[in-house]
């Protein structure tokens, strides 16, 4: 089977980031991980391969320091990898990000299925899965929780709904938006962190591991990338400062306290009282 599994890489959610001046992050400032939604996404390509055969195939859209996720994911055992990485690419939204992703994927050549976060934590939009299988024309199956494939031609999966799973069947190809309660992502293994160690010594072996291609490889109209390509903008932000106010405890048989304070708190509405 020929897997893809689609990874990005986010500031990471414990260090503090800048703002740039059209509201976007700083992302040169900001300290970098693997979106933690990605890790879940990575896991199931790594165990569809483990049960079904075939080849994953790891891709990241970003700029060259995102070259790091992409050994992270070859040390925990992903064959190969492709770094879509061009300025052009800069302040995309999720129309234009989908637009770029598909390019890359049908750049890299046939698939079975192609794996995904839920959402990513520095946009939290979880559209960019969904807009990809529309422009790649394929089935989708959101918020995934566990899948098997029947015979190389179909997914078997069971989905997260509200209020409980809901079972689905489809046609290979598909992506598959992966959820956060599929199986956590499992220790890197020792021969992926050897095989990264090489990677960084020799470039030749490592251009052969791991492709770095540009809009103009992948035939993108940098017209629909970008800024350009982005109907939705960040009009502003500003940053939300902590909410004031206080706690009192009331402990063992303080009942008859508790109800006369609420009864007299200026906070308290006078139909609330009367209630």
């Amino acid at each position: 089977m020929d897997i893809f599994v689609l990874i990005k890489q986010v500031p990471d959610q414990g260090a503090k980031a800048g703002i740039n001046a059209d509201g976007t992050i700083d992302r040169a400032k900001a300290r970098r991980m693997l979106n933690p939604f990605d890790r879940y996404a990575l896991q199931a390509a790594l165990h569809t391969r483990r049960t079904y055969g075939g080849r994953v195939t790891a891709i990241t859209m970003g700029p060259p320091p995102a070259i790091e996720i992409l050994y992270e994911a070859i040390a925990h055992g992903v064959d190969q990898a492709i770094l879509l990485s061009d300025r052009r690419l800069a302040a995309s939204d999720t129309l234009a990000t989908a637009y770029a992703l598909f390019k890359v994927v049908r750049y890299a050549g046939p698939f079975d299925l192609v794996f995904c976060g839920l959402q990513t934590t520095d946009g939290d939009t979880a559209q960019v899965g969904p807009q990809l299988a529309e422009r790649l024309q394929v089935p989708q199956v959101t918020y995934c929780e566990d899948f098997e494939i029947e015979e190389n031609t179909a997914l078997l999966a069971r989905r997260v709904i509200e209020g409980g799973a809901q079972s689905v069947r489809c046609p290979l190809p598909a992506v598959v938006t992966v959820a956060n309660s599929y199986e956590r992502l499992a220790y890197k293994t020792l021969r992926g962190a050897q095989r990264v160690q090489q990677l960084q010594r020799d470039e030749a072996e490592r251009r052969r591991a791991i492709r770095t291609v540009t809009l103009d490889d992948i035939e993108a109209d940098p017209a629909r990338c970008g800024l350009k390509g982005s109907p939705t903008i960040v009009a502003a932000t500003e940053k939300v400062g902590e909410i004031g106010g206080h706690c009192t405890f009331y402990q063992g048989k303080a009942a008859a306290q508790l109800v006369s304070d609420v009864l007299t708190a200026e906070i308290i509405a006078p139909d609330l009282v009367k209630r």
